[in-house]
């Protein structure tokens, strides 16, 4: 049997990432851009490009746009209702939960089937066995095109129903990440105000942070529970090491923004009496705990 057709609308580089993986699944593959120029490669690959969003449409039963943003995703969806109607759209363009939620009831109020979608890696890696992308809509919408879909390569993962699950995992995710890494950033900085190269650091740092799974699945343990044992390290004992990390970028004259925000919720955790418990209490100070009610 052959592949099913297939169109991507967006040719960032994403995009181009997405195109390449299912042609080279066998799917026919139409593609899309507003700017036009830009599938130059994937044409050679057999791709065919459509003059407009509408005739991409029409070639695909599966149409899956990658764009900047979901002004961008309504930009190009909303004057094709009609085009797109009967058929399903997978979105993949980063965004909120109450983006995707939103765009979810604009497909049900216009007869398009709808997945949200959150690719996890980079584009380098689409197609390849490290991919992850993870989808919530329509269980069985997922699950008429999961194979379509599992040629983007990896894990392709249905997460629920709620069309906004799939963002919640990816805003939260990217937040691991940014932070973390502008905390990489923050230490190669003072490092290197104490005449430590960044390369001199690295191992060290990756070692830290090889620290951080084991710590991860305990906080969520703890945080799941409601219950915070310190487990040999408590709140006080980290307020005091950000402290020093705090004092040592002032001296420096390194801007402290970001250690200075962390040192100030440990604090705020202190002042609700968390000070003996596990650094992971500090979660109940946060807001917007509480589960969507679409969740």
């Amino acid at each position: 049997m052959s592949a099913s057709p297939v169109t991507v609308l967006g040719l960032g580089p994403m995009g181009q990432a997405l195109a390449s993986a299912f042609l080279a699944a066998g799917h026919p593959t139409t593609v899309w851009n507003r700017t036009p120029g830009r599938a130059g490669r994937l044409l050679e690959h057999g791709a065919v490009e459509a003059p407009t969003a509408a005739e991409a449409i029409a070639a695909g039963g599966l149409v899956v746009v990658c764009v900047l943003d979901y002004e961008a995703v309504r930009a190009v969806v909303e004057p094709n209702a009609a085009a797109l109607k009967g058929r399903t759209l997978v979105n993949l363009t980063a965004g909120t939960p109450d983006d995707a939620r939103a765009t979810a009831r604009w497909a049900g109020e216009h007869g398009v089937d709808y997945l949200d979608g959150a690719i996890m890696v980079p584009t380098y890696l689409i197609g390849g066995p490290a991919t992850l992308v993870l989808h919530s809509g329509p269980a069985d919408i997922f699950e008429a095109h999961r194979g379509t879909l599992a040629a983007i390569g990896g894990t392709c993962a249905h997460l629920g129903t709620d069309p906004g699950r799939a963002a919640a995992h990816d805003v939260a995710l990217l937040d691991v990440f940014w932070t973390a890494l502008t905390g990489v950033v923050h230490a190669f900085a003072l490092a290197g105000a104490e005449g430590v190269t960044a390369t001199d650091l690295a191992p060290y740092a990756k070692g830290v942070a090889g620290l951080l799974p084991d710590v991860i699945d305990a906080f969520a343990a703890k945080i799941d529970a409601r219950e915070y044992p310190a487990d040999g390290s408590n709140l006080r004992s980290a307020a005091a090491i950000m402290s020093h990390v705090l004092d040592a970028s002032r001296t420096r004259g390194i801007d402290s923004s970001v250690i200075s925000a962390a040192y100030e919720v440990a604090r705020r955790g202190m002042d609700a009496g968390y000070a003996d418990d596990s650094y992971a209490h500090i979660a109940e100070l946060l807001p917007g705990t509480a589960p969507h009610p679409g969740a």
